[in-house]
């Protein structure tokens, strides 16, 4: 096996008080597609600054290896210094690389290159910077959140680029489907202590999950353990004083263990603040347009939301989402068509510009907007201190000014202050921005059992599948479309209209050709049949598919054994290997079932 071109051992860093890296490690092979996980403020940027050679740990073995070539992405690029875009993202190449790499990468990344580095906003300023280090093609490439600031079409050119390039990866992100598509292994960082899965993102909450269902049990049983010694040192026999001794030494080390065992964090708790019922019908709009300096955003969009919908927003960066939605909302007046708002609407809006938060504001402040210690949430008066435990700060931190919060925290404290104000419709623009997974779940969930009306402006695929019941979407020149379900539901729909498209068009250009050379007369059309192939598969596939799925809850009922991967590591992880991929064999053979379904009632009908 080749030596790692990057290696991290038994790191530690302190400031102060509780280390903040413990016993991390970090390896990095040729090839490799690593991605960091764990929670806001679990130390997942400051290793990677430490395998970048930004930061020195307190204690610990670096080794980076000397012909290898490494970059890092900073969340806050550094462009002082730098004429223009071009200039900052040539300055990443090396003598032997291609400078074309330049011009393809800020095309990619909407980009000119023109743009002078002190006019950019953070997200231009970002994908800058995310040029500036695939350019070279590094060995290795050290990404913390490059999917930050992109939209979706950006996000799968930049998977696809990922997958394409030699580089190894080792990748921080919160958006798990992109996690999901460019990784192979994962490492858990908890505690300050890294836990490593040869298995890509996919695979990691099933098996972070087993490993602290397995500590809570190990805590239990010393917790048990040091209740058993203590009896037995009050009331046991006492003859032996040595022994009492040893034994009583070993309950001291049991008792401080037990003490000073760091937990794993705890979760936020989300509810939004009830408010009185809405109309049936929430908002109805009817032929809405909107053009800037003669570039048309909306033309003739018209859709009616529900109460109890949850209506999710995707499309580029500046195809017209916020202008879309601003209408949506009555808070923009459009330049054509009508909207109807319903009755008794109570609206609270979760903006994404965090540069609208006062720096100098202290959270307390910000959250109770200056009036007293209390907050009131759900009609009852609650003290913030309280209120802000809820949202994993703490109480200290009632005092801390605004600048202080990392970008996680921030997002946090807004949808502290949103949640608090009683709202039927909730307006939620790039709400999972900066939040970590555990409380992107509680969002979800929060979403999903809103009673209210929820629309929401999204780049995260795996929120949308998750909470949308539908999708608007633009399809160019100010057209919108909505489409029923989530993101992957409406790719499918969109790929079903163009096969449509596709067939109508050859169907008419075969029509026009025959009409050239044959008889006026038309021909009435054959009627299409199912191949050999296609009806055995047909007939044969609902077998298989019952038989895979038995196969399937065997292997699950065997990793359902809680002893399982304690007693045999390999074998736990070679069933789950087995299952993923019985899994993915029985998801293939559905859709290749529906299909052939589809297509005989098509025939038929």
């Amino acid at each position: 096996m080749a030596p790692p071109l990057l290696r991290l051992d038994q790191i530690k860093l302190t400031f102060g008080g509780t280390p903040l890296l413990e016993d991390a490690a970090l390896s990095v092979g040729e090839g490799e597609r690593i991605a960091l996980v764990g929670r806001n403020g679990s130390g997942k940027s400051t290793l990677l600054k430490i395998a970048a050679g930004i930061v020195e740990p307190t204690s610990g073995e670096v080794f980076r290896h000397p012909g290898a070539t490494i970059r890092y992405l900073a969340q806050a690029p550094d462009m002082d210094g730098f004429a223009d875009v071009h200039a900052y993202v040539e300055a990443g190449l090396g003598p032997a690389d291609d400078p074309y790499r330049v011009t393809y990468l800020l095309e990619h990344l909407g980009l000119t290159g023109q743009e002078k580095p002190g006019q950019l906003s953070g997200g231009e300023a970002r994908r800058a910077a995310l040029a500036r280090v695939l350019a070279p093609q590094p060995d290795i490439l050290l990404l913390d959140e490059p999917t930050n600031h992109l939209d979706l079409t950006t996000i799968e050119w930049l998977e696809d680029e990922l997958r394409q390039i030699r580089s190894a990866l080792v990748v921080i992100s919160h958006d798990r489907r992109f996690l999901e598509n460019v990784s192979r292994s994962t490492i858990w960082l908890d505690r300050g202590v890294t836990r490593r899965l040869e298995q890509g993102f996919g695979h990691f909450e099933e098996w972070r999950d087993k490993i602290l269902e397995e500590e809570e049990r190990d805590l239990h049983k010393l917790g048990r353990q040091i209740v058993r010694e203590e009896h037995w040192l009050r009331y046991g026999v006492t003859a032996r004083r040595k022994r009492n001794m040893r034994r009583l030494g070993e309950l001291q080390a049991m008792r401080n263990e037990f003490r000073t065992h760091r937990r794993a964090q705890g979760t936020a708790v989300l509810a939004a603040s009830d408010s009185k019922e809405s109309g049936k019908l929430v908002i109805e709009a009817k032929g809405l347009a909107k053009s800037y300096d003669g570039r048309v955003l909306v033309k003739d969009f018209s859709t009616r939301i529900m109460r109890g919908d949850r209506v999710g927003l995707v499309g580029p960066n500046g195809a017209g989402k916020t202008t879309l939605l601003s209408m949506l909302t009555g808070m923009l007046p459009p330049d054509e068509g009508t909207l109807r708002l319903g009755v008794n609407l109570e609206m609270a809006v979760l903006d994404q510009k965090r540069e609208s938060l006062n720096p100098d504001e202290t959270l307390a402040h910000y959250l109770t907007d200056g009036r007293g210690e209390n907050v009131v949430v759900n009609g009852e008066q609650r003290h913030v201190v309280s209120y802000m435990k809820d949202f994993l700060f703490q109480p200290e931190q009632a005092r801390t000014p605004i600048r202080e919060l990392s970008g996680g925290e921030k997002a946090r404290l807004m949808l502290a202050r949103v949640l608090a104000r009683p709202a039927n419709l909730l307006i939620l623009d790039e709400p999972t921005n900066d939040l970590d997974m555990e409380t992107l779940d509680l969002l979800q969930e929060l979403v999903t059992g809103f009673a209210g009306t929820v629309i929401l402006v999204s780049h995260d695929r795996d929120f949308l599948d998750r909470t949308v019941t539908s999708v608007i979407a633009p399809e160019g020149d100010g057209r919108w479309l909505e489409y029923a379900g989530g993101y992957a539901d409406m790719m499918a729909q969109r790929r079903e209209m163009a096969l449509t498209k596709r067939e109508v068009k050859a169907s008419g250009s075969r029509g026009s050709s025959q009409a050239e050379t044959a008889a006026p007369e038309p021909k009435r059309e054959e009627k299409r049949k199912l191949s050999y192939k296609q009806k055995f598969a047909l007939e044969t596939l609902p077998g298989k598919i019952e038989a895979l799925a038995a196969e399937i809850a065997a292997l699950e009922k065997k990793l359902a054994d809680p002893e399982l991967y304690a007693k045999n590591p390999d074998l736990f992880a070679k069933t789950a290997g087995e299952l993923e991929k019985k899994r993915e064999a029985h998801a293939a053979m559905e859709e290749e079932w529906l299909e052939l379904e589809m297509l005989r009632e098509e025939m038929e009908g």
